[in-house]
C-alpha cells in the first residue's frame, strides 16, 4: 500500500520534512517513490514554510494512496485560502520588520561614517591653522 507521509531531514534541532509517496512497509526516512513537496516547521523571514505539488497529490490519492494524519493537516492548511492569507501576511510582516531593521542599521552606519569624516576634516583644518600660525 502506498502512503503519503513525512520523511525527516535537516540537522539536529532544525527539522525539515519532505512530503513523499512511499511504500507503507518502508522505514520513515528510507527510499521513497516520489517527493511531492516539503514542510519547513522552523521557516523564518522569506523562507517558504510549506509547498505541495497538488497535481501529484491528486494523482497518488486517485491511485489509492493513504495520507498520514499530519499530511492531511498540512494539505488542509495548504488549500485553505484563509490560512494561506494569514501565513502570507505573517511572512510579509516579518519581511517588513527585517527590512526596517536593515534600513536602521544602514542609517546608523552612514551616520557613523559621516561623523568620522567630519572629525577627520576638523583635524585637517586644525592642522592647517596650526601650520599657518607658525
Amino acid at each position: 500500500m502506498v502512503k503519503i507521509r513525512l520523511a525527516r531531514g535537516g540537522a539536529k534541532k532544525k527539522p525539515f520534512y519532505s512530503i513523499v509517496a512511499t511504500d507503507s512497509r518502508k522505514r520513515r526516512d528510507s527510499g521513497y517513490i516520489e517527493r511531492i513537496g516539503y514542510f519547513n516547521p522552523v521557516a523564518r523571514g522569506q523562507e517558504v514554510r510549506l509547498t505541495i505539488e497538488e497535481e501529484r497529490l491528486e494523482y497518488w490519492t486517485s491511485k489509492g494512496a493513504q495520507l498520514s494524519d499530519r499530511v492531511q493537516q498540512l494539505v488542509k492548511e495548504f488549500k485553505d485560502p484563509s490560512i494561506r492569507e494569514k501565513r502570507v501576511a505573517a511572512q510579509e510582516a516579518r519581511a517588513a520588520a527585517i527590512a526596517a531593521k536593515l534600513a536602521a542599521e544602514e542609517k546608523a552606519k552612514a551616520d557613523a561614517e559621516a561623523a568620522e569624516k567630519a572629525a577627520e576634516e576638523a583635524e585637517a583644518a586644525a592642522a592647517t591653522e596650526e601650520a599657518a600660525a607658525e
